[in-house]
């Protein structure tokens, strides 16, 4: 299908400031819209009340307007600006609220605005929480055990019938605001009161605990057409419990069989077609019983979020700037693939690498707050790193975050080490090393932490390979132990430390022995299709493609 020609200006609304839940991601997303949008010839009003952003910049809109993202403000700007559509998908839980609100006001109806990409009802059957479990089961997929709570006497009652754990999940919210873990009544009737004054409906989902299931993603998209590609599957380190946002994640999928990933790629795009979001990407989270397989599904997202992003640097597929295309009209088919410059965004990416996302907590400046990780993000940022083993990756991501660590090393703990391995902390991946060094088995290290057996496993083979290094300590450096450690993600200081040897003196003896880095493309087509991607990432597996010492 061409473009729309019946709207020719559209209203995009940015996520408002920079604050932890609501990241800078939404800044990426909201440029690649706006960029994409322009380009086609319509004209673009920005609405934003952060000056600090990319998308604020006067050349990325036609009109940009940074005030207080609020109904009536936008009333305003509607009323001066006349735009024919707005576009809700692109600014976060931020955009999706304000058009709802701005729906049920009837301001959008008075001045004939319409919504592009997300109708109203797709949104509210995704976000309002007792509607979304009706729409799961009518298509019949399984959810936890639920009831929905407008008051503390409604979440007492549904407490009684469902046992303790439950988990609070509000409404409208992002960023897991206003959701906890509540293990008595005291705690729910707490944790209820903070939810419902959050939450946009005063609306609180109480749900059984899933608490230790394995989590996974699927982002997805879907054109006016009814076309539906999954882009990326993303699987949390983190069993359930913890805020996706301050876990690590890792893409593709690694634990899923086969038929499992495709019974959960199945429900996804039935989910996308009976919220009924016309275009665009959605972000589905499931959670997996890790010994009976029982699958539910436990929310949705009709709009770009912080996974959209992760899913679009990782896989070269530009989800936020395919997103706006497809709301002016244009169909998977008709856009073409930036990587490869000849297949349509109808290809499903399919990646040869791993990609780890590791969040980054700064707790030291925030004295007042609980470090224990739940279902409330808490990090205020992240790193992504690329490898070709989920080991190498981790070992990469580990020493971006700029913590004076170079890998998987050992630090400073202040926890009793049962009680940081059972905990969910953002040290408990060191806990689990430390857990090693006292000999602790795999099945006991699962069986405090709930995290799948395989990551544990790689962790160990990190473990193991380093206790070989030491091993060899004193002794002339066997060039084969090198490039394993090298092929593994190990840092030439990392090394260094471990031999007791200067970072000059390993990085010397590795290019003296030929030990060089590879730099490989961000590629969605495992090399099926000739990409021009305009970036890298090094690995230090042996191929033939470019081999540079820089």
């Amino acid at each position: 299908m061409p473009k729309r020609t019946d709207i020719h200006s559209i209203m995009i609304i940015g996520s408002g400031p920079i604050i932890i839940g609501q990241a800078c991601e939404f800044d990426y997303s909201g440029s690649q819209a706006c960029k994409a949008i322009k380009e086609e010839g319509y004209r673009v009003i920005l609405v934003n009340s952060n000056p600090a952003t990319i998308m604020t910049d006067p050349e990325m809109s036609h009109s940009t307007y940074i005030e207080p993202l609020v109904p009536e403000v936008l009333e305003k700007i509607i009323e001066i600006e006349r735009p024919d559509a707005l576009l809700p998908t692109i600014g976060g839980q931020t955009g999706l609220n304000l058009a709802v609100e701005l729906w049920e006001k009837g301001v959008l109806e008075k001045y004939s605005v319409r919504l592009i990409g997300a109708n109203y009802n797709a949104i509210r059957r995704a976000e309002d929480r007792m509607l979304f479990k009706q729409t799961m089961v009518n298509i019949g997929l399984d959810v936890p055990r639920s009831g929905v709570a407008y008051s503390i006497v409604d979440g007492v009652k549904i407490a009684k019938e469902l046992g303790f754990p439950i988990i609070l999940r509000p409404s409208f919210t992002l960023g897991g605001t206003g959701g906890a873990i509540v293990y008595n009544m005291e705690e729910l009737k707490n944790g209820l009161a903070k939810a419902l004054e959050l939450s946009l409906n005063r609306e609180v989902l109480l749900e059984e605990s899933v608490l230790g299931w394995k989590e996974f993603e699927l982002e997805i998209m879907r054109d006016i057409k009814d076309n539906v590609v999954v882009i990326c599957s993303i699987e949390n380190f983190d069993p359930m419990g913890v805020h996706t946002g301050d876990s690590i994640t890792v893409a593709p999928a690694q634990t899923l069989t086969d038929k499992e990933y495709q019974k959960m790629r199945n429900a996804a795009i039935k989910i996308i077609r009976e919220i009924g979001v016309e275009t665009g990407g959605s972000n589905i989270q499931f959670a997996i019983h890790p010994e009976n397989g029982r699958m539910v599904v436990i929310e949705t997202n009709p709009r770009v979020s912080r996974s959209s992003a992760l899913a679009s640097k990782a896989t070269g597929f530009p989800i936020a700037k395919i997103a706006a295309k497809l709301a002016i009209g244009y169909t998977l088919d008709e856009i073409p693939n930036d990587i490869t410059k000849k297949t349509p965004a109808c290809f499903e990416p399919t990646i040869d690498y791993c990609v780890v996302k590791i969040p980054k907590f700064n707790f030291e400046k925030f004295p007042n707050c609980d470090s224990f990780l739940n279902t409330s993000m808490k990090s205020v940022g992240e790193i992504m790193s690329i490898g070709r083993t989920f080991k190498e990756a981790l070992n990469k991501g580990l020493r971006s975050l700029e913590t004076k660590l170079f890998g998987f090393e050992s630090k400073k703990l202040d926890m009793e080490l049962d009680e940081g391995l059972k905990m969910p902390n953002p040290d408990r991946l060191f806990y689990i090393k430390k857990a090693f060094d006292e000999g602790y088995s795999i099945d006991r290290i699962y069986e405090l932490t709930k995290i799948d057996r395989w990551f544990i496993a790689n962790l160990q083979d990190i473990w193991f390979f380093e206790k070989e290094l030491y091993m060899s300590a004193g002794m002339p450096l066997n060039i084969e132990l090198l490039k394993k450690a090298k092929e593994l993600g190990f840092s030439d200081v990392h090394i260094a430390r471990i031999l007791g040897k200067k970072e000059e003196e390993i990085r010397h003896l590795r290019e003296k022995s030929g030990i060089m880095p590879d730099y490989k493309m961000v590629d969605t087509c495992a090399g099926e299709f000739e990409a021009s991607t305009p970036y890298y990432y090094s690995t230090y597996e042996q191929s033939n493609l470019i081999t540079t010492g820089e």
